[in-house]
């Protein structure tokens, strides 16, 4: 004959409900998991510039190992023209369920909504931020056969002759253009504004001496001033680089308030699940720390800094509201 025990039967009732409680959170758990991801859909991530530039071989590198750890295709599409907001226009207008991705950098999320008059989607409004890949850092440069041994110089030689030194830039709209405006407007100099069609052409007449200077990406500058070919005057980050550690920022140069840096990032459109937000703010986080995409930024100059959705919306903001003023004040219009 069997005896059961009160106590233990009790004991034993407790231990059941305690496994099936477990079974059913991991069981939610499982069903979050699974909801916060776009499951059995591909990703496209759209890149808003043509291949080959530094948006778009580290978006490249990342998506392929976001893709690695949920198990999802992601395939990079570039969508390239108007400064980046032929891209941003078209994520804007994606279903917000995870599977399209803007990966684009400060340029149509916080420049070119101020220059180009009325675009089909907010830089705002029409997204949820998701991550910051990154910073990039530039350099003021000068050929090595110009006079200029300092910014110092070169804006004594600006106030010396008003209207005759001209500095280069990718295009209109660009954060190389605003970089200019923004010494114009910061010291009261009159310069002559370069435009041309990409940071390639603008940086080669820059070292042929036919422009005075330009504010270049470091990636881009670094081999010339290392090769002795262009010379550094200044950096625009916060901190000197580890890369040119002689070479004084703009505020030891004397422009305490001249700090700007490019920034990448990645958008969702707006209203996309914060579950899914968050999940890819997660799974971005965790291929920013990979060997390979540290050793790909470094060699871009690209300072990786990832953080919360919340970091990006007060960075965009931020940065939106200081160049639209820069736009403003100078009353720069887009081609």
């Amino acid at each position: 004959m069997t005896v059961f025990n009160t106590a233990t039967w009790h004991l034993q009732s407790l231990r059941r409900g305690l496994l099936l409680g477990a079974c059913s959170l991991l069981a939610a758990g499982s069903v979050l998991a699974q909801a916060d991801w776009p499951a059995g859909r591909g990703i496209t991530w759209v890149v808003p510039y043509p291949a080959g530039g530094s948006t778009d071989v580290l978006g490249r590198y990342i998506a392929q190992r976001v893709a690695a750890s949920v198990g999802v295709n992601i395939i990079v599409d570039n969508k390239a023209g108007a400064t980046g907001t032929i891209g941003a226009a078209f994520v804007a207008r994606a279903t917000p369920d995870g599977s399209t991705l803007l990966g684009t950098s400060i340029g149509p999320q916080a420049i070119a909504p101020h220059l180009m008059g009325k675009l089909s989607y907010d830089p705002i409004a029409s997204f949820e931020p998701v991550i910051i890949i990154g910073t990039i850092p530039h350099i003021l440069v000068v050929a090595v056969n110009q006079p200029f041994k300092s910014v110092a110089e070169l804006l004594a030689a600006a106030k010396a002759e008003p209207g005759k030194l001209a500095f280069a830039s990718g295009g209109n709209g660009t954060i190389l253009q605003m970089q200019g405006e923004l010494l114009k407007q910061q010291t009261g100099v009159q310069l002559i504004h370069v435009p041309y069609k990409g940071d390639t052409p603008a940086l080669q007449d820059t070292l042929a001496g036919q422009v005075n200077f330009m504010f270049a990406p470091a990636a881009a500058a670094l081999p010339h001033v290392l090769a002795g070919k262009l010379r550094a005057l200044a950096v625009t980050s916060e901190g000197r680089l580890k890369s040119l550690p002689e070479v004084p920022t703009m505020g030891e140069a004397g422009l305490k308030n001249f700090v700007v840096e490019q920034w990448q990032a990645v958008f969702a459109p707006a209203k996309t699940p914060q579950a899914i937000v968050l999940r890819l703010n997660q799974e971005i986080s965790k291929a920013l720390k990979d060997p390979a995409v540290i050793a790909l930024a470094d060699k871009l100059s690209v300072t990786l800094v990832g953080g919360s959705p919340q970091q990006l919306a007060e960075t965009q903001k931020t940065d939106s509201a200081k160049w639209a003023k820069v736009i403003r004040d100078g009353q720069i219009k887009a081609d």
